[in-house]
């Protein structure tokens, strides 16, 4: 099962993530984190959906190349977390909800980059990552 503890991310993106959902919270968001790391089998069961299983493509990234699979001297270390904003205690799957880009605001001011931005290869709202840049 993949992780949502913040302790799976990288060390750079710890204090990153901790900052972004008190940040959220501060502008009245209520997020969740969903995934921050996941293995490579883990990794390949969701690439393989709406390919070779049922359902909708869900990544583009085969196991290895996603951000959520990193490791760090043999232990997770992920450089993605995966965060859904709740209303209601339900979350908010519409893309044009106002909450995503109050998150997405709140990701960028923190450098991080934003799977839901315009300029995303394949856009994927909840996908926040250390920035792309080397």
């Amino acid at each position: 099962m993949a992780s949502r503890a913040i302790s799976d991310l990288h060390p750079q993106l710890q204090p990153l993530a901790e900052t972004f959902l008190r940040r959220c919270r501060d502008h009245g968001v209520d997020p969740l984190i969903v995934c921050t790391w996941r293995s490579a089998a883990e990794q390949d069961a969701l690439y393989q959906q709406g390919r070779s299983k049922p359902g909708a493509i869900v990544t583009y990234a085969r196991p290895g190349e996603s951000a959520h699979n990193d490791m760090l001297h043999g232990s997770p270390a992920a450089r993605a977390f995966d965060v859904v904003p709740l209303l209601g205690g339900k979350p908010v799957c519409e893309a044009d909800h106002p909450h995503w880009q109050t998150m997405g605001g709140i990701a960028l001011s923190l450098g991080l980059y934003w799977h839901g931005q315009l300029d995303a290869p394949n856009p994927d709202f909840p996908h926040f990552q250390l920035s792309l840049e080397p």
